[in-house]
């Protein structure tokens, strides 16, 4: 009995994957029938030692959504294993020299300096014809109202001298209300849920990174940037975004005021549901509508039947090369019941088979339970990067701000000991950043396929892959598939200089002095842990 159990073990991997020879596209079964394949090809030995519902955890997790055409053999987007993805958002293909990785702070101040924004403004202003510039500005209603000098003091001259040419919106969220609101103090009621996206906008042009805009970003806190050069469908979608997060939004009024946009719910005084069901149709129109514009225009581009050959096109005058990128934007926001990224990054974990490498950072290691089962539970190597305690963002503050990079701590010993429990260490490695005088706000991960010594797909914005993230924030960030060598050679070279100012975490670590965890800061994570 036993040796015919041990015999279908190993005989399983092999009906299973013969079964998904016979199902062109992978869909869903496919995918389902490869997660029974990775879990009947376990090891036996891990398997007895690791809980019974890790092994489930990729079984429970959403499968790759289904692939509504075969794969295109007339356009380069039928080429890369990641097209699943179009299934839930707009899929735009650009060359790759239109894609710049930054490395630094430096390099972002660079390229964020613009003339002054007043001047721009008034030279539009003394020119003959109507001028269409126009500038929006979307912040966190606590976060941009947070003490008596703030970012609405600073955009209110410019909001009263050019009312009818800049919109600032403040996102309030819809879960802040009543006497919650009234007892939470400033910066703790930024826990509650914040606007966190951080992307910027110049004409044709994107920036997507997880950096701010204040004084310590431009200079000593290491942050990820992707500059997106003359991207105009990118540039539309995201303006559109901005608009419909902006219409939810409460609209700073020249005397400091704030109103609601005409028609819509309020976001802290009205019916909860009624205002996120109307915000989860503003978002979900943008997403929707911007896929369909897509797939039209890869329709007449690639399946027309007037399909132009690609000198017809250079004589027309188009002169874009094919597309050998794609870029895939992925919302979060759970308050409105729209969790794109979420089920990316989990399916993207679930499917990453052995072999393949991710390297996953994070300036605040504190991942969803979700994400955790899954790092533990699949078979790809994983190298995660996160923040030693002295270059956390909270290091050194006041109050119980303070306790906050031990919190992370402990939490990051908790993990590791699952880790060692589990056995992992080779396969599951965490290193920490460290570099002197300087902060770390990194947060992404790289995807290496089995054999590959460099990635095909990063991750790139603002999530942190925390609660947070997940649940309390609006969330944005991109996923860029490439096959460009030289792209992909920028991508690793960005992880690898990120990776080499870290460690190596070890048992050793925490037995170092400045690891010492105090009781009551053990005995408080665990509920406050989903707020930070």
């Amino acid at each position: 009995m036993a040796a015919a159990a041990t015999a279908a073990v190993a005989a399983g991997p092999v009906f299973w994957r013969r079964l998904l020879g016979l199902l062109p596209g992978r869909p869903g079964l496919a995918a389902l029938l490869g997660r029974l394949s990775d879990r009947l090809g376990r090891n036996r030995d891990r398997r007895r030692r690791r809980p019974p519902w890790l092994l489930l955890a990729p079984l429970l997790s959403p499968a790759v959504p289904h692939v509504t055409s075969p794969p295109c053999c007339l356009c380069p987007e039928g080429v890369h294993r990641f097209q699943w993805i179009r299934n839930l958002v707009p899929e735009f293909g650009v060359s790759s020299s239109h894609v710049r990785v930054l490395s630094s702070p430096a390099e972002f101040f660079e390229l964020m300096k613009v003339d002054c924004l007043e001047s721009t403004l008034e030279k539009s202003l003394q020119t003959k014809f109507p001028s269409d510039l126009r500038v929006s500005i979307l912040l966190d209603f606590t976060r941009g109202s947070r003490g008596r000098k703030n970012s609405r003091t600073m955009l209110l001259p410019l909001l009263q001298r050019f009312p009818e040419q800049v919109r600032v919106s403040l996102f309030h969220t819809p879960n802040l209300r009543g006497l919650l609101r009234l007892l939470i103090p400033e910066r703790f009621n930024e826990t509650i849920g914040l606007q966190h996206i951080k992307v910027y906008l110049f004409d044709n042009s994107v920036v997507l990174s997880g950096a701010n805009l204040s004084d310590s970003y431009f200079t000593n806190r290491q942050d990820r940037y992707v500059f997106l050069q003359d991207c105009p469908e990118i540039a539309d979608f995201f303006t559109e975004l901005v608009d419909a997060v902006g219409d939810v939004s409460l609209q700073l009024q020249g005397d400091d005021t704030v109103q609601v946009v005409e028609g819509m719910v309020h976001p802290y005084k009205g019916d909860r549901a009624a205002y996120c069901k109307a915000a989860n149709k503003r978002v979900m129109d943008v997403i929707n509508s911007a896929r369909t514009r897509q797939q039209m225009l890869h329709a007449q581009t690639f399946h027309s039947n007037s399909l132009l050959t690609q000198e017809d096109a250079a004589a027309a005058g188009d002169q874009r090369p094919a597309p050998d990128t794609w870029i895939y934007p992925l919302i979060q926001m759970k308050p409105f019941e729209i969790q794109i990224d979420e089920i990316v990054t989990e399916t993207l974990l679930t499917e990453a088979e052995r072999g393949a490498k991710v390297y996953l950072t994070t300036g605040y290691f504190n991942l969803t339970q979700a994400y955790m089962d899954l790092v533990l539970g699949t078979r790809a190597e994983y190298q995660i990067l996160l923040a030693s305690p002295e270059v956390n963002g909270f290091f050194g503050a006041k109050g119980v701000a303070g306790a906050i990079p031990a919190a992370y701590v402990h939490i990051e010993r908790q993990f590791y000991s699952e880790v060692c429990s589990l056995g992992q260490q080779e396969r599951v490695q965490l290193q920490e950043y460290w570099r002197r005088g300087w902060t770390f706000h990194a947060k992404g991960l790289w995807l290496y396929l089995a054999g590959s010594s460099l990635p095909c797909l990063t991750l790139i914005g603002s999530p942190n892959f925390g609660y947070r993230s997940v649940h309390r924030d609006l969330e944005a960030q991109i996923a860029i598939v490439t096959e460009s060598r030289a792209l992909q050679q920028q991508l690793h070279q960005e992880q690898a200089q990120l990776y080499l100012r870290s460690g190596a975490v070890s048992s050793a670590t925490f037995e170092q002095p400045s690891r010492q965890v105090k009781l009551w800061v053990k005995m408080v994570t665990p509920l406050i842990k989903n707020f930070f």
